[in-house]
């Protein structure tokens, strides 16, 4: 059989996704070839039916994220006319989006990278077998250890509280991500067995796939429901419910659960979120709350072996009790369950929408440029943007700092995009048209913040928005 095993190539995603900036640094100080995964499958002939004019693809996160879009619309609409299901809140699923586009900003630019490089150098040096790439073996072996590993890493890392915030459940909720909690790195001891490219297709599939579990529209899949992961399944997973703690962990299969003990069908209706709700749409407290609150229980719980138990242990551990805590500690749900919001005026609803959409495409135009900018100017892009998610979130919490935050964000971006202009035209993909009405966009906005915060009314209000 061809040797289809590729040595000293370090393999990424997608070619111009910008996930370089560590992981490419480490491949020119080790002497491995930086490549994507694409190029590494048509070099190697991975697939004998190749087509030279075809190009490769690897369908991703960042690549994924349009069809993401059109899901969530579309489930939207269809909610709206069912009226049985809530449709999702304008203000949860920014949240939501703002946390995903978080966490792509820690493992898209920088970590991904460094875990395709531990990966590959692990499979390049030490790995116990050869799997050809043509083999059936190989394919069901990747599927079936990255299932498994996933459901140790979840099991093991709960609860990831950023992801679990959200007290809506669809397919926004998905996109829920922490910046911090990365099961790739898990993943490292498959590097002895399993194939870097074949782990990749199948990494990718298992997150992808979790993508359509969270939705209230799909009741239940009959006889699937006893082997795959399910959104009634998964429902569970997200619920508050005590019957709902610590359960059906899997990613796209459910039999791990059922072997291990961790399973739960859907029983009363599940409540959402967390046991104790955030109460803010912030995007950094999301991803550092429960940080905050591990570092606080850490430094006020006494003895060494308490501190340890702080980290190691489960959420609602204290001294005295179960590693996982105590399920009658479980605050009990109500129905319906009062859900975090303020109500903000239409305009304003309004103008949020607009200036996360303008976010969202300056977010696929950094992953787009990443690789051809500098890492000053990536980083400067990604601290725009958290810039703007945080000031999104101020005005939708009602925060007496919104205004003063959004003025100053709106006129640094007229200031910086009339000044950069001057000097050349802008390292962007956008087309002018839309630069353009962007920053006739950012103009009135800064006009309107400046108008809002220099008013005695705003003044008489502490600065927040009414």
């Amino acid at each position: 059989m061809e040797d289809r095993h590729a040595p000293n190539i370090l393999i990424t995603g997608t070619p111009g996704t910008g996930k370089s900036i560590l992981g490419q640094e480490l491949a020119v100080r080790t002497g491995l070839k930086y490549v994507n995964i694409g190029d590494l499958a048509k070099e190697n002939n991975f697939f004998e039916d190749w087509d030279e004019e075809r190009e490769c693809h690897v369908l991703d996160e960042d690549r994924a994220t349009p069809f993401f879009i059109m899901m969530i619309l579309v489930e939207f609409v269809v909610t709206t006319l069912k009226k049985d299901i809530s449709p999702a809140r304008l203000n949860d699923s920014i949240s939501s989006i703002s946390a995903g586009m978080m966490a792509q900003f820690v493992s898209g630019i920088f970590l991904k990278s460094v875990f395709a490089f531990l990966y590959m150098y692990i499979h390049e040096n030490y790995r116990l077998v050869d799997l050809p790439w043509d083999s059936h073996v190989t394919w069901w072996t990747a599927f079936i250890t990255v299932e498994f590993f996933y459901y140790w890493f979840h099991r093991m890392s709960h609860a990831h509280q950023g992801h679990h915030s959200s007290e809506d459940y669809n397919l926004t909720t998905a996109l829920r991500q922490s910046a911090f909690q990365h099961a790739s790195f898990f993943m490292i001891p498959m590097a002895l067995v399993v194939p870097p490219a074949a782990y990749s297709v199948h990494f990718q599939f298992n997150i992808l796939y979790q993508f359509w579990l969270h939705t209230e529209l799909v009741t239940s899949l009959g006889f699937l429901e006893y082997v795959l992961n399910t959104p009634s399944h998964h429902r569970v997973h997200h619920g508050r419910n005590p019957y709902c703690i610590d359960k059906n962990y899997g990613g796209t299969l459910i039999i791990f659960d059922r072997l291990f003990g961790t399973f739960a069908k859907e029983d009363e209706k599940v409540v959402y979120g967390l046991t104790h709700p955030l109460n803010t749409w912030d995007p950094i407290w999301v991803q550092v709350c429960h940080l905050t609150h591990i570092w606080k229980t850490f430094c006020a719980t006494p003895g060494l072996t308490n501190k340890l138990s702080v980290l190691f242990k489960g959420p609602g551990w204290s001294p005295g009790k179960p590693r996982l805590g105590c399920i009658e500690d479980i605050p009990k749900v109500t129905h319906p369950e009062p859900k975090y919001g303020r109500q903000i005026p239409t305009f304003w609803s309004v103008y949020v929408a607009g200036h996360f959409a303008m976010a969202v495409i300056f977010y696929q135009e950094l992953f787009a440029v990443a690789e051809g900018v500098t890492t000053l100017a990536c980083l400067g892009r990604i601290a725009f943007l958290i810039w703007t998610l945080s000031s999104i979130a101020a005005i939708m919490d009602k925060t007496p700092s919104a205004t003063a935050l959004d003025f100053s964000r709106c006129l640094t971006y007229v200031l910086f995009d009339t000044f950069t202009r001057l000097w050349g035209p802008p390292a962007v993909m956008l087309p002018h048209l839309v630069m353009n009405a962007m920053l006739g966009l950012y103009l009135v906005s800064a006009v309107i913040q400046g108008v809002n915060l220099l008013s005695p009314f705003t003044k008489a209000n502490n600065g927040k928005l009414e």
